[in-house]
């Protein structure tokens, strides 16, 4: 029998945190995420608009990968931050889409 591979927020916080990585796992990726009010798709959409606008860019880093393997397409996601910069300001914006470079590009 194999062990899971760690979650995120198990490499990040394991024992140092624990209260927090169990809300993140089981509350947020368990039951939060699995509402089927929303697809993926669409919570992976909210949430980079929710990470750009309020310039949680390290967050981005997973949640732009996230919203690919949901069905986002690359185009899509730098179109929803160009869009965001009228709405978000265009410092974060240009922050946002530094991340989506990288991410994307490994720039």
């Amino acid at each position: 029998m194999t062990t899971p591979e760690p979650t995120g927020a198990q490499k990040l916080f394991g024992d140092f945190a624990p209260a927090l990585v169990g809300f993140t796992d089981g509350l947020l990726f368990g039951e939060v995420w699995e509402r089927p009010e929303l697809s993926p798709r669409e919570r992976s959409l909210v949430t980079v608009a929710c990470l750009t606008t309020s310039g949680n860019t390290d967050q981005l880093v997973f949640h732009l990968a996230k919203a690919k393997e949901n069905g986002a397409s690359e185009e899509e996601l730098i179109e929803a931050i160009t869009h965001l910069a009228f709405y978000a300001g265009w410092p974060k914006a240009m922050s946002a889409m530094a991340v989506a470079k990288r991410v994307f590009r490994g720039e």
